[in-house]
């Protein structure tokens, strides 16, 4: 695998003199960039110019990530041709139904949108998806589940190697207007893109943590409707989060970022994230990125530096050693990591929830240094800061939406 990584940015432009002559059919072109691109179209024009033969997939963001360094206004690039892994696209658009009224109309469509991605790349050679939402119109919960209901099915897994499903929603930098997805490598709102990895020589890895702090009472969900949540203990969620809040109240949706929501079972209390992306005034409903189940307790969570740090080393650490264990070569790499790992070039694509830049501030670079130094020495990490982050919770498990973590993917080829 060849990889080149570079970023455009006013008033200097590219980062690089002329963008790296990698165009074909096994080329695929990841793209990041600010919410405004979507109505500036002289960059992304360079890629789509110099990349007419490659695969595209990219969306905007709430902050993009380059190295260690966040960056903002900018369009990050990496572009990763590949020996013998072959490639597939997939795009969705969101109907009309998605920005229904109706709850019902909504939901569905997120659902079926899973299904026509997961359609359109099933194959007994599929090894691994990557794909990236409209972080506004998508119930991550439901598109998943229309996913997984494909991709899942006997036909296409294999419990003993199954199909890794990572990703992202896109962001639009806290403002809750609209993000854009980029189809046939322009950018567009109300969509879903989808890259599909086929062969055995593709290597990708993940994983995801967060490190917030729950507090104040459990109370349960009693009144809700997948991804929009009307009451807990028969009380106005928006109420309850105003009082809860106080002088932050005022700014929300954007300060419920510094609070999401932690969602259990009375049983397992198996804990999943919710992040708030939207509020309604009339039913008094707050909408979220993912399902809110009827019956589920749930608590408020903050962040400090210091967990939250924690929680994107942990993501990093996950990450390698699943690597690790996945090329077979555990003990070389103790003894000689660079040598082992390093055979191809490395990209590390860092998915952080756009609350914890909330919470981090000035500091947030400090999380993506952590990631960037626990992986292995050459690694080139690009990413974007996130309305979700789509990974399994574990080894062979479905793929799930989490909220506000640090999710860690990275692609490599096994050399030949």
């Amino acid at each position: 695998m060849k990889l080149e990584t570079f970023f455009w940015k006013k008033p200097t432009g590219w980062s690089v003199k002329t963008l790296p002559s990698l165009d074909s059919n096994q080329t695929l072109v990841i793209v990041f960039g600010g919410v405004q691109f979507q109505d500036d179209l002289e960059p992304l024009q360079d890629l789509k110019e110099a990349y007419p033969q490659s695969h595209f997939i990219g969306c905007s963001t709430a902050g993009e990530i380059w190295g260690s360094t966040l960056m903002k206004d900018s369009l990050i690039v990496s572009v990763l041709q590949f020996h013998n892994t072959s490639l597939k696209t997939a795009f969705c658009h969101l109907s009309e139904e998605t920005n229904s009224s109706n709850p019902l109309q909504r939901q569905d469509y997120s659902y079926q949108a899973g299904r026509s991605i997961a359609q359109q790349l099933a194959d007994p050679q599929l090894k691994a998806v990557f794909i990236l939402g409209d972080g506004l119109q998508l119930n991550g919960s439901e598109f998943l589940r229309g996913v997984n209901s494909i991709l899942y099915q006997s036909s296409v897994f294999n419990s003993s190697d199954p199909i890794l499903i990572v990703g992202g929603l896109a962001a639009d930098n806290h403002q809750f207007k609209r993000t854009w997805i980029l189809q046939n490598r322009l950018p567009i709102s109300g969509a879903v893109s989808a890259v599909g990895f086929y062969g055995n020589d593709i290597a990708i890895s993940y994983g995801s943590q967060g490190g917030w702090t729950i507090f104040g009472p459990e109370r349960q969900v009693t009144r809700s409707h997948h991804n929009i949540l009307y009451e807990l203990d028969h009380k106005p969620v928006l109420q309850l989060y105003q009082e809860y809040l106080g002088k932050y109240a005022r700014n929300l949706p954007t300060s419920g970022l510094f609070f999401p929501l932690a969602l259990g079972t009375p049983l397992a209390r198996k804990r999943t994230v919710r992040t708030l992306i939207g509020i309604n005034e009339e039913t008094k409903s707050l909408t979220f990125t993912g399902d809110i189940p009827v019956g589920s307790v749930a608590q408020l969570m903050r962040g400090n530096y210091e967990r939250l740090v924690d929680g994107a080393l942990a993501a990093a650490l996950i990450t390698r050693n699943s690597n690790q264990r996945k090329t077979g070569e555990w003990e070389q790499q103790k003894l000689n990591q660079n040598q082992a790992i390093m055979l191809e070039p490395t990209l590390a694509i860092a998915m952080s929830g756009s609350g914890r830049r909330l919470v981090l501030g000035e500091r947030t670079e400090e999380e993506l240094e952590a990631t960037l130094d626990e992986l292995p020495q050459g690694t080139q990490q690009m990413g974007f800061y996130s309305y979700g982050e789509l990974a399994p919770t574990g080894v062979a498990s479905l793929c799930e939406l989490h909220n506000q973590t640090m999710t860690l993917i990275t692609i490599r080829e096994n050399s030949s």
